[in-house]
């Protein structure tokens, strides 16, 4: 079985595949077209060569691009109305337009959009760090062990990873039960079809594609889940202080998690050993949640993505 470094983002109505040196995104328009999109990706730093590091600047990166993929996807389908002529769709678009929009525009001019897509990563990690960090830390606090001893501290932070990766269940549970986000996790299925189906050295037809499974160790999902582990063992050798400590030193730590985690998910993705495939399983069993089988029209958007990284030129 080959292996390929080539990942994936599924988006509203299509995807994003991230090869070594591009990105492409395809989406289908509602009267059947599928569109592509490449683009080449930043030359990468130095940083990218250094353990732990690289995994904070790739864990960064890949926010951003994701963000922005999103957004175009977004505003694709918003736009995306073969009854609606040019005119009238950017009259409405407009007339839609937030007062925060317009002061965005207005301060930063032709850079707005990249303006949209930082402060929209802001938010996001601003409500990820108040549900998955502060929240369960909170929570935590209310149980009386003695913090004062080394076991007590241990008590503390395995109770609060457990309510941390309970409320990742419950979040992505609810997530699951929209329509639209239903649509997204069949995207997202289709994507890991198109890997798998790639590295069992197949030919990328939508037949051999839809024969293979929808989960794949590579899957942010899982990415998250060992995150969550990590930085329980992680804080357990920190101490349990109050809330607002509790929070800093989560905060600060924050990037050295994300570049450890970085390193194992790294090394368990490369193994076909039985132990990488057993430390695997628990993010595999998440991906549940996020993934769902697709369709067949799903599944040749997410082919016309993988090629569009895999060959050819790219802008």
């Amino acid at each position: 079985m080959k292996k390929t470094s080539i990942g994936g983002s599924a988006l509203i109505e299509g995807l994003m595949m991230i090869g070594p040196e591009n990105a492409a995104i395809a989406i289908r328009k509602s009267t059947g077209e599928v569109i592509l999109e490449r683009k080449g990706l930043p030359i990468k730093s130095k940083l990218t060569k250094v353990p732990i590091l690289r995994g904070v600047v790739s864990f960064f990166s890949q926010m951003v691009l994701s963000t922005k993929a999103l957004m175009f996807s977004a505003e694709f389908i918003e736009d995306d109305d073969p009854n609606k002529d040019f005119e009238s769709s950017q009259s409405i678009k407009k007339s839609k337009e937030s007062l925060f929009e317009k002061l965005i525009n207005k301060l930063f001019g032709e850079s707005s959009k990249n303006a949209l897509v930082y402060f929209s990563l802001i938010m996001s990690l601003a409500f990820s760090i108040g549900l998955f960090i502060l929240l369960p830390n909170v929570l935590a606090g209310f149980l009386k062990f003695d913090k004062s001893t080394f076991l007590g501290v241990i008590y503390y932070n395995l109770f609060e990873g457990v309510i941390k990766i309970s409320i990742f269940l419950g979040y992505l549970f609810l997530a699951s039960q929209a329509k639209d986000i239903k649509r997204v996790w069949q995207y997202h299925g289709a994507e890991h079809k198109t890997i798998n189906c790639y590295e069992n050295g197949e030919e990328l037809t939508v037949e051999n594609v839809m024969k293979h499974s929808t989960k794949n160790p590579r899957c942010g999902t899982s990415y998250m889940f060992l995150v969550m582990i990590i930085s329980t063992l992680l804080f357990s050798f920190a101490g349990w202080y109050d809330i607002w400590i509790n929070v800093l030193i989560r905060l600060f730590c924050i990037p050295v998690v994300a570049g450890i985690t970085f390193e194992i998910f790294r090394f368990l993705s490369k193994s076909n050993s039985s132990i990488s495939k057993a430390l695997s399983m628990p993010g595999m069993l998440f991906q549940l949640l996020t993934t769902k089988e697709p369709d067949k029209d799903q599944v040749e958007v997410a082919i016309i993505a993988f090629n569009g990284v895999s060959t050819g030129e790219f802008a």
